[in-house]
């Protein structure tokens, strides 16, 4: 009938509070048979004798166990309930702990040994039918039959639902994770990306005049040694926002637009003039925005450095009553002639950081040439 090995759905035992829960039903039946056997029997001019309470105190009292040896208290039950049937009793409380006992299975046990446990049960008690003190004949195959179908149908309806439910859970912890790790992916591929094109462009102007003007390339060393600070340090403030959970804060505050003139006086020491226009009375934005747009911008003038060859680049950064914009062109060579893949992925990363909190995201070649990469964002964070 099947066997009660760790393979179920239930794979770890029942707390004591199941335990002792399944206690009190097993006494609960058992004083409703006790004191229900007689009169359902009396009812069909039949008498509960000796036996009778004896078969039904078996089977009430294996569901003590029913959770913890889900089959074992099948097989009491059905061996009990068929034996008092084929005696000649009647229909009375013994069927009602049957009825627990198959839904038990099929509610806490994988499908085919539960069915191969059901269908075991099925034949058995329907031997009473046909043979015993008094066969109802095929009249008693419908009901019979039914005390073992509709509870396994119930119990095995409860368990996919419970296991749907279960999957779920484990479907949405899986896309919090997956997402919390592309929110550090692109925290890191921002820091890092941008430190190391800068930190490139520096040190390539450090050789280049580092024989002929040996001044100007201590400058550019200077340069590349502040830049790689400050990327470094930025990289510990992401890391230490990832690990902290629920512990202190960062020992720096994350980086927003209030550290744009840092970011523009960086990238001039890497050849790569910057202005910055600020429009409206600049206002404490919310974290997650003031980060999105200080990105938008890091990596708008990464590209720049990157892909646009010899150029100049222009941010401007609008602060609005619900929103703040920020805008950076430049007068590059544009999407035609750079990288385009890495461009692409550059701009999906801003766009997808934009979008997440409800604003709008929009990049293409400029009016008068290079490229242009705009974004709004609300002051209120998406819920």
């Amino acid at each position: 009938m099947g066997s009660d090995g760790r393979d179920g759905v239930d794979r770890q035992r029942p707390g004591w509070r199941r335990t002792v829960g399944d206690g009190v039903l097993a006494l609960a039946l058992l004083g409703l048979g006790i004191a229900g056997t007689g009169p359902s029997a009396e009812q069909r001019g039949v008498t509960a004798d000796g036996r009778a309470y004896a078969l039904m105190s078996v089977a009430a009292l294996a569901l003590a166990v029913r959770r913890r040896w889900p089959f074992v208290t099948l097989a009491l039950t059905a061996v009990a309930a068929t034996a008092y049937l084929m005696l000649g009793y009647p229909y009375g409380p013994i069927l009602l702990t049957l009825l627990v006992a198959v839904y038990t299975v099929a509610a806490h046990r994988t499908l085919w040994p539960a069915a191969t446990g059901g269908a075991a049960v099925l034949v058995l008690l329907t031997a009473h039918v046909f043979v015993g003190v008094r066969p109802p004949g095929l009249l008693g195959l419908m009901p019979a039959a039914a005390w073992v179908v509709v509870p396994f149908a119930v119990g095995t309806t409860v368990r996919l639902t419970r296991d749907a439910a279960a999957r779920n859970r484990a479907e949405e912890a899986r896309r919090v994770a997956d997402g919390e790790r592309l929110r550090v992916a692109q925290e890191v591929h921002d820091v890092v990306g941008h430190g190391l094109a800068a930190i490139h462009m520096q040190a390539e102007i450090a050789l280049h005049l580092l024989e002929k003007r040996p001044e100007q390339a201590q400058t550019a060393l200077a340069a590349i040694s502040g830049t790689s600070k400050a990327a470094l340090d930025e990289l510990r403030v992401t890391l230490a926002v990832v690990r902290r959970g629920d512990g202190p804060a960062e020992r720096a505050p994350a980086p927003g637009l209030g550290q744009v003139p840092a970011l523009r006086d960086r990238l001039a020491g890497a050849g790569l003039p910057v202005t910055v226009r600020i429009d409206g009375e600049p206002v404490a934005l919310p974290v997650a925005v003031d980060l999105a747009a200080y990105r938008v911008v890091q990596e708008s003038l990464t590209n720049v450095l990157r892909h646009a060859g010899p150029a100049t680049a222009a941010v401007r950064i609008r602060y609005a009553p619900t929103e703040v914009e920020v805008e950076v062109t430049d007068t590059g060579r544009g999407v035609a002639e750079a990288g385009r893949a890495t461009i692409g992925s550059g701009l999906a990363g801003m766009r997808e950081r934009v979008t997440v909190l409800g604003g709008s995201f929009a990049s293409g070649p400029a009016a008068g040439g290079g490229f242009r990469v705009h974004a709004r964002l609300p002051l209120e964070e998406r819920p």
